[in-house]
């Protein structure tokens, strides 16, 4: 299994792209900005993409990937999310108003794009893979990743703030190879940080604590401006841990 990290940040700039995970050829991750560096050819070869939550950043590139690959796509592809995140979509993006609704074109018979449902805590087999989802603490309906193979698995936390639930999961399955968790505030805007459902390197490193297992981390979702800073932080605040930023087309093979 190998995973390509397309885009990470938690806002744009140059050389800055919205989170966006590539698992093998095939698979997405959220659809935020980073989509659009693949070439066409490499949009075509995504089958299945599995939402996070409905927060634009990680969403946004879907109608235009969907719109791309229109009229050269033989199978639909298809979203999977949370039946909110998957209403908030249809509700306010594809309603013909912001953007056609892809899942009724060219025909509802044979549309480009379809959903399908998915629930939090549960276990999904892609192939050889096994896509987890697993519900983390953020401000609306969001889920976490876990992704396993044969020979190794990663996690991804989503966006989120400090809980239980998701160490809890991650403690009770054998391996973890690679988890990519985000940081999106330094720890001088703590208070917002916790209204807007994110982690400050305080709050993360207490729940980095809680993990028994001894991934290598990567830091997402960190603000556009203040990476330097929030990584700094978190080397202060995990207790011996490497930690490192995530900056966009890192490539890891499991």
């Amino acid at each position: 299994m190998k995973l390509r990290v397309l885009g990470c940040s938690g806002g744009i700039g140059v050389g800055l792209r919205t989170t966006s995970l590539l698992i093998d050829d095939d698979v997405l991750i959220d659809a935020g900005s980073g989509v659009g560096d693949l070439t066409l050819e490499e949009m075509r070869k995504i089958r299945h993409i599995y939402l996070t939550h409905s927060h634009m950043d990680h969403f946004t590139f879907l109608p235009l990937l969907v719109d791309s690959i229109f009229d050269t796509t033989k199978d639909p592809i298809v979203v999977h999310g949370q039946a909110q995140t998957i209403q908030a979509l249809q509700k306010h993006i594809f309603n013909w108003v912001i953007w056609p609704d892809f899942a009724k074109l060219p025909t509802p018979e044979k549309p480009v794009m379809r959903y399908e449902v998915i629930e939090a805590n549960k276990m999904y087999e892609r192939e050889h893979r096994i896509f987890e989802t697993i519900a983390v603490n953020h401000i609306i309906p969001c889920i976490g990743y876990r992704v396993s193979c044969e020979t190794g698995a990663f996690a991804f936390s989503g966006d989120s703030t400090t809980q239980e639930h998701f160490w809890e999961v991650l403690n009770e399955r054998e391996s973890l190879d690679l988890l990519i968790v985000e940081a999106a505030f330094p720890n001088s805007e703590q208070e917002l940080s916790l209204k807007a459902g994110h982690y400050t390197p305080a709050l993360l490193g207490a729940d980095i604590a809680k993990l028994q297992h001894r991934p290598k981390i990567f830091l997402s979702h960190t603000k556009p401006g203040q990476e330097e800073l929030i990584v700094k932080e978190c080397e202060q605040s995990f207790a011996g841990r490497d930690v490192y930023r995530l900056f966009g087309g890192e490539e890891f093979t499991f």
